[in-house]
């Protein structure tokens, strides 16, 4: 039976001056999250750069980026400025469903990036044959699809418990495990399905990414200075937003079903840090993203001074 209609999200922080604080900051990041996202998908879109597998896997990485910190951000941004968080049953599982979707498609669209720089460094004579747009597309209909496998096992694990109370989420969105605190029922044996959904799929994925760049970086030790260096300068890019996706998720779906007071820091960099930096990542060392960005510029200004 559920006796729950409503969860109230106890949020950041109960202080008043440091909510306030939270908020500008959160603001000024979620606009900083839809300009560098945005001008990604479009400078890519609207270029020749979109013919190129990795620039075709970043434009759909930035967009579920997007998405991604949409399903939370968004509402933790109004929840600072609101005395009672409150959010529905129908909700919160909306919210759980939704953010554990686009996440899932983060991590195989990563997965794929990764696929796509070890054969790109690795098997340069057949990458085209490889890396064919049929292919592609093919790769992020898959990233949908386990993104879509993913979610709804985390959505069908929560919804089938029973809430007879208390309703308090100590949390700023909706996850499985603080709704598993909140469960009338021993949560033991589903708080393992919980692990072996998020923390053993995360976890095999990052060392299936950690082999493949090792791999390239035994490969290219062989190349020329010039070659190394510009095999080098894509990957560490890619990297550096691997770790910095994987490493805070981890530490929270790995472990038992608990909840620490850490999570909620840990939770923000794969939610709203992770996507603001992404954009900035990918392109401050590409020549390529730069002149692409550029050019829509570029093009933007001379349509208005021709109007």
């Amino acid at each position: 039976m559920n006796n729950i209609t409503e969860f109230i999200l106890l949020g950041l922080s109960q202080k008043k001056e440091i909510e306030i604080l939270c908020f500008l900051l959160f603001l000024l990041c979620y606009i900083a999250i839809l300009i560098g996202n945005l001008l990604v998908m479009i400078s890519i879109t609207c270029s020749q750069l979109i013919n190129h597998p990795m620039y075709f896997f970043l434009s759909f990485l930035s967009l579920a980026d997007l998405c991604y910190t949409s399903t939370v951000t968004p509402k933790l941004i109004i929840d600072l400025l609101t005395e009672k968080k409150v959010i529905s049953y129908n909700g919160c599982m909306t919210q759980l469903f939704t953010m554990h979707f686009f996440g899932g498609i983060e991590v195989f669209i990563l997965t794929g990036m990764a696929y796509d720089r070890y054969v790109a460094i690795c098997k340069p004579l057949h990458y085209t044959l490889i890396m064919s747009r049929w292919k592609c597309d093919a790769m992020i209909a898959a990233s949908c699809f386990g993104g879509f496998l993913h979610s709804f096992g985390q959505f069908l694990l929560a919804i089938i418990l029973p809430y007879c109370g208390p309703n308090e989420i100590d949390h700023f969105f909706c996850d499985v495990y603080p709704l598993l605190k909140l469960a009338c029922w021993d949560t033991s044996r589903i708080g393992l399905l919980v692990v072996a959904n998020s923390g053993l799929m995360g976890l095999v994925t990052f060392v299936v990414l950690l082999v493949s760049y090792a791999v390239i970086l035994y490969t290219v030790r062989s190349y020329s200075a010039e070659n190394r260096h510009k095999a080098l300068s894509t990957c560490s890019s890619h990297i550096t937003v691997v770790v910095l996706f994987f490493a805070p998720l981890l530490f929270i779906y790995i472990r038992p079903a608990t909840t620490l007071p850490e999570d909620k820091v840990f939770a923000l960099f794969y939610t709203v840090i992770a996507p603001m930096l992404n954009p900035l990542i990918y392109t401050l060392r590409n020549m390529e993203m730069k002149n692409a960005i550029r050019k829509l510029w570029c093009r933007i200004m001379g349509s208005k001074d021709t109007n």
